[in-house]
């Protein structure tokens, strides 16, 4: 062998050598310490065969083979064989390029000398080359028949801190170590190699040419002069990758310590399984005729039986120790704890059932009537599919707590199921069982929990259920909601038919327009509206008062609230369809005395309007009341809002112009084009009017609805702007303590509008005596209870002319 190959150090085996390209490997030898030096005197041709490599990097010092596949870099390794055996070597910077030009080329590399060429048994050449010293690489001179290139050889800087330098390649050495213990395939042996590397510069090239780093970040190694900071980037390298091997030996820890306790736990079950076999003791065959003893006495169609023994042979089968047993027994007792003909025995005592509804709430006849006469048939015929009934209605008038009262009067089981904010299908139809993790749906799951076929189902909040790339609830609903269908509800989980036929399902809603149409043509709607004055003080008096004493702690004889008392606060502290603020206020009521009670002051129970303000604070709502105009162009109108019914004062001014209409007061599209027909009805029949056609080129008129921060809408404004703009043009005053509602139409028609009941309520607290309303509203007057409308005068009109007549004083 050549001079100075005598201290030879085996690092590792080749590491992938690739047959047809200059592949990666790993370094194998040394020079020696004595060599070390004589390389810097060496002087080499300025002209030298070029070798390009694909996968490596070679350092000075280093010793690695290289399988030469392209031809040019085969004729210039025989070229340098033929002469003195010295050659350029340099890495290329992409693998992909076949032919590398200057440009494909780094720019620094390293003058090798070669130590033996081999012939392969698979016909390849490999050559066995030796870092000697850095160039750069200033030009290839020749292409043919190999590279030839211009170097120009690099030698080292000064170190300028040898103490520095000392303790850095002693860090090198502590992390080389430590990295080669934690990198399962280095072998051990590599750390007496490393101890047996006396020479600084060989053993940052060595430890360099190892790295787990890129070309790209070797190269910049290579390409550094100074041995001192060579050795601080390189340091930089080894602690990174160090941090990676200890962040991968605790992953790796962590997983044998997972795989561990799972094959501890398999073997204790093992051992488990059979002592008890050995004492005849199997729970999972104890668990089977458990379940087969009550599939005996269990009373269900012929399809779940099939299903249940199918299900129950397969379960004999499997290994108690596999997944799919678990998932097998789970199916199996939802088989046997649904109530597939398991109903309770209905209450046809009519007027029994009449009296507990009408105890639980008051007012809502329509749906009580509904019940009683789905009662009376099924009475009668014994057999009735249920009805679909959908309550729609403002929050907290009851629609929830009907649905209870309903199974309490029938003798029923009750269930409550939450549609809102409800976006997966499945939770409707159930996830099929080959998911992880698969259960029925919630309406199965629910008919299991109630233990009945026929409970009553309350649908809630069925307008706001959510549709997305989960799937449409909505459309789930309509088998279940459809009287034709739901006798044979397929659910995935549970994969038989079920029928829900029985089952009196009560949706509620707050609106119906966001409920999707097929859904909404499956169900009954029965519309319940707000609650007057009136009904809240019996509500307050018959259910919220009695609850909130019992709630508090209180007796009967801690506190009396007086009619007026409960009106004050429903009319001056709550606005609300329903009774929901109004319970609340109660309670707060509640607490106060119930604080005297307990540190026993004095006080008197009965609790005056007067004494609410000291208790509740200063009132929050302000009730519109009618206050008397004496100018023309002022009319009352009557409007229904979320919360129940208001009256609306309309103001018509004109002033001089060119026949512009302001309207003002934060009104919508609806009402303004109420305002225009209206005024263009008034100009059509001006002359009939007693208004000069003339006038309305010279005046501009300007319609205001008090309360602009309260956005309006809706047609039901029509006649009064009618009757406020006619009055402000012929100044003729409105009559006195008059309101009025009714759409108009340029024809001179007036329309029915909706919300009557809400609106007369609210006219009469205001202290409204007469009301004009259209002809075919008068039915809706008729449905109001008597006494709350004692004192007010209604006249009934078909055409606008009539509502003039009636509004304006002659």
């Amino acid at each position: 062998m050549p001079k100075g190959t005598n201290n030879i150090y085996m690092f590792d085996q080749w590491k992938k050598a690739n047959k047809n390209d200059d592949g990666e490997v790993i370094p194998l030898f040394s020079i020696t310490d004595e060599d070390d030096g004589n390389v810097e005197k060496e002087v080499y041709q300025d002209t030298l065969p070029l070798l390009a490599l694909k996968n490596t990097v070679l350092f000075p010092g280093q010793v690695i083979p290289i399988t030469i596949g392209r031809t040019k870099s085969q004729k210039a390794l025989q070229a340098a064989e033929k002469g003195d055996k010295i050659l350029a070597v340099i890495a290329q910077r992409e693998l992909n390029v076949e032919d590398p030009q200057i440009n494909d080329l780094f720019k620094v590399g390293t003058i090798a000398k070669i130590i033996k060429v081999l012939k392969m048994p698979d016909g390849n050449t490999t050559a066995i080359l030796q870092g000697r010293k850095r160039f750069e690489l200033e030009a290839i001179v020749s292409e043919t028949p190999y590279k030839k290139a211009k170097v120009q050889p690099i030698g080292l800087t000064e170190i300028e801190d040898l103490m520095e330098f000392s303790a850095t390649i002693s860090s090198i050495r502590d992390l080389a170590k430590r990295i080669i213990e934690l990198s399962p395939h280095i072998p051990s042996e590599a750390i007496m190699m490393l101890q047996n590397i006396k020479n600084d510069n060989f053993l940052l090239s060595f430890i360099a040419s190892n790295l787990n780093i890129s070309i790209e970040e070797k190269q910049t190694i290579l390409t550094i002069d100074n041995l001192a900071d060579k050795a601080k980037s390189i340091l930089t390298q080894m602690d990174n990758e160090l941090q990676l091997l200890e962040l991968k030996d605790q992953i790796e820890s962590k997983v044998r310590g997972g795989i561990d306790k799972q094959q501890k736990e398999y073997f204790l079950n093992q051992q488990l399984k059979t002592i008890q076999e050995e004492l005849g003791q199997n729970p999972q065959t104890e668990e089977i005729k458990k379940l087969e003893e009550r599939a005996a006495k269990k009373q269900w169609p012929d399809s779940a039986k099939e299903a249940f023994n199918r299900e129950l042979g397969k379960a004999r089968r499997i290994n108690p120790q596999m997944a799919e047993f678990s998932v097998t027994l789970n199916y199996l007792e939802l088989l046997l704890d649904l109530p597939w003909d398991e109903i309770t025995t209905d209450n046809f005592d009519l007027n029994n059932v009449k009296s507990v509804l009408d105890g639980d709430h008051h007012g809502l006849n329509k749906v009580k009537e509904r019940i009683l006469e789905h009662l009376a048939v099924l009475k009668l015929k014994g057999d009735m599919k249920a009805p679909i009934i959908c309550l729609v209605g403002p929050p907290g008038v009851g629609k929830t707590s009907l649905g209870k009262s309903v199974a309490n009067s029938l003798n029923r089981k009750f269930v409550r199921m939450s549609l809102g904010g409800l976006h997966d299908e499945s939770e409707i139809r159930g996830h099929r069982k080959t998911y992880i993790g698969a259960m029925p749906g919630r309406i199965i799951q629910s008919l299991k929990k109630v233990k009945s076929s026929n409970p009553v189902f309350i649908l809630d909040e069925i307008d706001k259920i959510g549709k997305d790339f989960r799937g449409d609830p909505s459309s789930a609903l309509l088998e279940v909601l459809d009287p034709e269908q739901n006798g044979s509800f397929y659910d995935n989980y549970l994969e038989l038919e079920y029928d829900l036929s029985k089952v009196l399902f009560i949706a509620t809603a707050n609106s119906l327009n966001t409920i999707q149409p097929a859904l909404r043509d499956r169900m009954e709607i029965i519309q319940l509206s707000g609650y007057s004055t009136e009904e809240k003080i019996q509500i307050a008096k018959k259910h919220l008062i009695p609850k909130q004493r019992v709630n508090h702690g209180l007796k009967a004889k801690d506190i009396n609230l007086p009619v007026k008392t409960i009106e004050k606060i429903v009319q001056e502290y709550t606005r609300e369809a329903g009774v929901r603020s109004l319970d609340r206020t109660i309670g707060s009521v509640m607490r106060n005395v119930a604080k005297k009670v307990a540190m026993e002051t004095e006080y008197n129970p009965r609790i005056t309007p007067s004494e609410v303000n000291s208790i509740l604070g200063p009132t929050k709502v302000s009730l519109d009341k009618y206050t008397k105009v004496d100018v023309p162009g002022v009319a009352v109108g009557l409007a229904y809002t979320s919360v129940g019914g208001d009256i609306l004062f309309i103001e018509a001014s004109k002033s001089k112009g060119k026949g512009r209409l302001n309207l003002t007061g934060n009104l919508g599209d609806v009402m303004k084009e109420s305002a225009t027909t209206a005024l263009s009805f008034i100009k059509a029949h001006s002359e009939s009017l007693g208004i000069d056609p003339e006038i309305f080129d010279t005046i501009d008129m300007h319609l205001h609805v008090p309360e602009g921060a309260i956005p309006k809408d809706g047609p039901s404004a029509g006649i009064t702007m009618l009757t406020a703009i006619t009055s402000c043009l012929t100044g003729r005053h409105i009559q006195s303590h008059l309101a009025m509602t009714g759409e108009i139409t340029l024809r001179g028609k007036v329309l029915p509008v909706g919300g009557i009941k809400e609106k007369i309520l609210a006219a009469k607290r205001a202290g409204i005596k007469k009301v004009i309303l259209c002809k075919e509203n008068e039915k809706h007057i008729l449905e109001i209870e008597p006494e709350y409308l004692k004192g007010m005068e209604f006249t009934y009109v078909d055409t606008m002319n009539e509502v003039l007549e009636h509004a304006l004083n002659s």
